[in-house]
């Protein structure tokens, strides 16, 4: 009967050194996962801002809208805002969630995307990758653009062999100007009340 006891003992006792030993990989790991995901990031703005000269990671805003979050980090030239770029996403690819970075200039145009994440099939849907797709973007506005697949009756070629992914890329591409439409028009509101208030 006392083996029971025993038993317990030593299990309880595994088990603290295991948590121990695990809350001691996790501070030692932290910093470190945390650096890669900074570093992650800003290569991701980068790539789809015009060239800024202030720490875009610091200067962001965070905007609600139909529902979701949006993190806008800006990129500035000076005390001139040369574009904005925000995480979006779409569930809706082939492999799954694909996870953008865009890149819009204030006068709502895209300056460039860049894909984070994607699960697509490698040689088909991800392609979205490559730079012969990514740069179809560039340029393009709600305004004057149809940010969807040719298929769709869009401006945006579709991959050869695989629509799923570039029209994901596309829904989120669409969402994310919506919402830098909606915050920027509202940043905008607000500058011309203070002028004429």
């Amino acid at each position: 009967m006392d083996s029971i006891p025993r038993m317990v003992l030593v299990l309880t006792l595994v088990c603290a050194v295991a948590a121990l030993a695990l809350s001691q990989v996790h501070n030692v790991t932290k910093e470190p996962i945390e650096n890669a995901e900074r570093a992650e990031q800003l290569k991701a703005i980068k790539a789809v801002l015009p060239a800024y000269d202030n720490d875009p990671l610091k200067d962001t805003k965070l905007e609600k809208f139909e529902g979701s979050s949006f993190v806008f980090h800006t990129g500035k030239k000076g005390q001139k805002i040369v574009g904005r770029a925000v995480k979006v996403a779409s569930d809706s690819g082939y492999g799954g969630k694909i996870e953008i970075m865009l890149g819009i200039a204030p006068d709502g145009k895209i300056t460039g995307i860049y894909i984070l994440k994607h699960s697509e099939t490698p040689g088909l849907g991800a392609k979205i990758e490559e730079k012969s797709f990514t740069d179809l973007f560039k340029g393009k506005s709600l305004a004057k653009s149809k940010i969807s697949v040719k298929k769709d009756g869009g401006d945006i070629d579709q991959i050869t062999g695989a629509t799923i992914s570039p029209r994901a890329v596309c829904y989120a591409v669409r969402k994310g100007l919506t919402a830098h439409k909606e915050f920027f028009q509202k940043q905008k509101n607000s500058e011309t009340k203070k002028t004429t208030g």
